[in-house]
């Protein structure tokens, strides 16, 4: 398509915004100025990388920072366009209006929620998803399949997580031993129904999930925390717990522990199997964002060595599309998958055998995986932005490790911090974060923070901080300190 007017844009080399924000921002400051309208294309990612003598992944990167925001569409070959569902923006608005839009912007910016580590479902593909549901709509109603069908999924979804599985996760999974559900705790709750029984015993991290210890305790199984250091849930004290009472479950987030994103490493998994295989019970092993992995190739489940049997491994494809799509799965011996299947029949009957479908194609086509290269770029800029922003504002104040993966960071707090306090003045600042209580069994204070970053963009990511750190400032002459 033949562009009216070239881009003009320019970048500052000395300043410290990244290259890739600059143009986004010039970019998005056009379209709302209307100089870009609905529609418009843009130059490819080499031409505009030509224009400005950068590297194209700068391009590239600035173009995914765009689309995340909702400002451009991607196209494949076609090209890169401005949203077509953006409304057509005045170039001068006049100051009546310009009031009204930039009020409207102090109110939507006011508050900043780091959240949990969900994704930004504002990367999905939306054209290639829609096409996928509009041919898995009409192959499922030729074919006489909007009927009830299997509990335990459609089984050409099933095929592709299985062929998923066995080459990027080294599971030696088939169909018959996976069963589609509706997103990782349905998984977890599933589990949990398959293995317990009333007054069982089930250990978690000291540190753990949630809404996984209320699934379990409302089967009226007993969740019981577990020590844990940097490298997860330490074998001896679970040892210890084992010895004086039967443990029935363990339940494992080891890819990036949940909620201070650490990986276990393989010694310490290889402990704790054989500790199963020795008392009995069965791993729940909860792989809930393996896809998003940074520094290097993502570790093998647990589920994938020996004695896989006495695990049962749950996934999700909710984080990867988005969480409204509730695609997830787990994998089991086919006795404890048929024991799954049962209880769905029960209480859900079976999924969305549509967007079952079209997942499907999604993962036979490659274009789930070229999504998944796509947002991790994403992610990984934002990571680096969140990271940045803690050195600058907090910098010998709190400290975190950097995540090799996942959505969230575990920031470390200065042990005489206010939790309480902390979490008032920072809601009064306009920031919310959790904190590393609501992660705990008993709901003690603990001085930490989970800070999501999948959600947000550079600029919320820097402001976040900064109200956080002013906030923690605010009781450092109550503990005895000297400002810096």
């Amino acid at each position: 398509m033949l562009r009216k007017w070239d881009l003009q844009l320019s970048l500052d080399r000395s300043g410290g915004l990244p290259a890739h924000l600059q143009i986004a921002q010039q970019i998005s400051a056009d379209i709302q100025r209307g100089r870009l309208p609905p529609g418009a294309s843009l130059p490819g990612s080499r031409e505009l990388a030509a224009q400005l003598g950068i590297n194209r992944k700068t391009a590239v990167l600035a173009y995914e920072e765009l689309a995340a925001q909702g400002w451009l569409l991607t196209q494949g070959r076609r090209g890169t366009f401005v949203a077509p569902t953006l409304p057509l923006l005045s170039p001068r608005p006049t100051p009546a209006v310009a009031r009204i839009a930039q009020a409207t912007t102090r109110a939507e910016s006011r508050f900043i929620d780091f959240g949990d580590g969900v994704p930004d479902s504002r990367l999905i593909p939306f054209d290639v998803l829609g096409r996928a549901y509009r041919r898995a709509l009409i192959a499922a109603a030729r074919a006489g399949r909007l009927a009830y069908g299997d509990p335990r999924g459609e089984l050409g979804l099933r095929q592709a997580l299985a062929e998923m599985l066995d080459m990027e996760r080294g599971l030696n999974a088939d169909a018959e031993r996976i069963c589609v559900v509706r997103g990782s705790q349905m998984g977890i709750y599933l589990a949990g129904r398959a293995l317990l029984r009333p007054g069982d015993a089930v250990a978690l991290d000291a540190l753990s999930y949630p809404p996984a210890r209320e699934a379990f305790r409302s089967l009226g199984a007993r969740p019981l925390d577990v020590e844990q250091d940097a490298a997860g849930m330490r074998p001896d004290a679970l040892e210890r717990l084992c010895l004086s009472q039967p443990v029935k479950a363990v339940y494992l987030t080891p890819h990036h522990q949940y909620p201070t994103t650490l990986m276990m490493p393989a010694e310490r998994r290889l402990q704790l199997l054989a500790l199963s295989r020795h008392y009995g019970f069965t791993i729940i092993e909860d792989d809930y964002d393996h896809e998003f992995h940074f520094s290097r190739s993502p570790v093998l489940p647990m589920a994938s060595l020996d004695a896989a049997e006495r695990i049962i491994y749950v996934g999700s494809l909710s984080k990867v599309l988005a969480p409204g799509l509730r695609v997830g799965y787990m994998v089991a011996e086919p006795a404890i998958i048929e024991r799954c299947a049962a209880d769905i029949m029960l209480i859900d009957r079976q999924g969305n055998a549509v967007t079952e479908l079209a997942v499907a194609e999604l993962m036979h086509s490659g274009e789930l995986k070229r999504h998944i290269r796509r947002a991790l770029r994403v992610y990984a800029t934002r990571r680096q932005t969140l990271a940045a922003a803690l050195d600058r504002e907090l910098a010998g104040l709190a400290d975190y490790t950097l995540p090799e993966g996942g959505l969230a960071l575990w920031l470390r707090l200065p042990p005489w911090t206010d939790m309480r306090r902390l979490l008032a003045d920072a809601a009064e600042a306009g920031v919310k974060a959790l904190p590393g209580g609501a992660f705990s069994g008993d709901g003690g204070d603990i001085p930490a923070l989970r800070l999501g970053f999948g959600a947000l963009e550079a600029e919320q990511l820097e402001q976040g901080v900064a109200r956080l750190a002013r906030a923690l400032r605010r009781q450092i002459p109550a503990a005895g300190l000297r400002s810096s």
